[in-house]
C-alpha cells in the first residue's frame, strides 16, 4: 500500500470513528484546520479538518497548514502499524509536529 493509500484509509477510519462516537464529533465540531503530512522521502499530503471530519486529502503543499506532521516513510509505517508510538518517535526525533499547542494536542485525537 502506498503512503497516499494508507493516508486515505486513515482518513476513512477517522471519519467512521467520528460518526460512531458522538463525543469525538462534538469535541471537533467548530474546529477547522488544514493538516499537512510531510513524508521526507516521499512527498507531502494535505487534508482539511472541518465539521468534525477529515476531508479533501490531496498531494502537495499548496496553501498554509495549521498543523504540519513530518516524518520518514519507515517511521510513518511504524506509527500506522503501532510498532512505535508517537511520543517515542518525537523523542527520537523521527517525528516532528509544527503548530500551536492546541493543534498539537488535536493530533492525538487524529491517531
Amino acid at each position: 500500500m502506498t503512503v497516499e493509500e494508507t493516508l486515505a484509509a486513515l482518513v476513512e477510519r477517522f471519519n467512521r470513528h467520528a460518526e460512531r462516537t458522538p463525543a469525538t464529533a462534538d469535541e471537533l465540531r467548530g474546529i477547522e484546520r488544514t493538516i499537512r503530512v510531510t513524508i521526507t522521502d516521499e512527498g507531502s499530503y494535505t487534508a482539511d479538518l472541518s465539521g468534525g471530519r477529515l476531508r479533501n486529502l490531496r498531494t502537495g503543499t499548496a496553501g498554509k497548514a495549521d498543523l504540519t506532521i513530518t516524518t520518514d516513510v519507515a517511521t510513518f509505517e511504524g506509527l500506522v502499524r503501532k510498532e512505535i508510538g508517537p511520543m517515542k518517535a518525537l523523542v527520537l526525533r523521527k517525528l516532528s509536529i509544527d503548530g500551536s499547542l492546541e493543534d498539537k494536542l488535536l493530533f492525538r485525537k487524529l491517531l
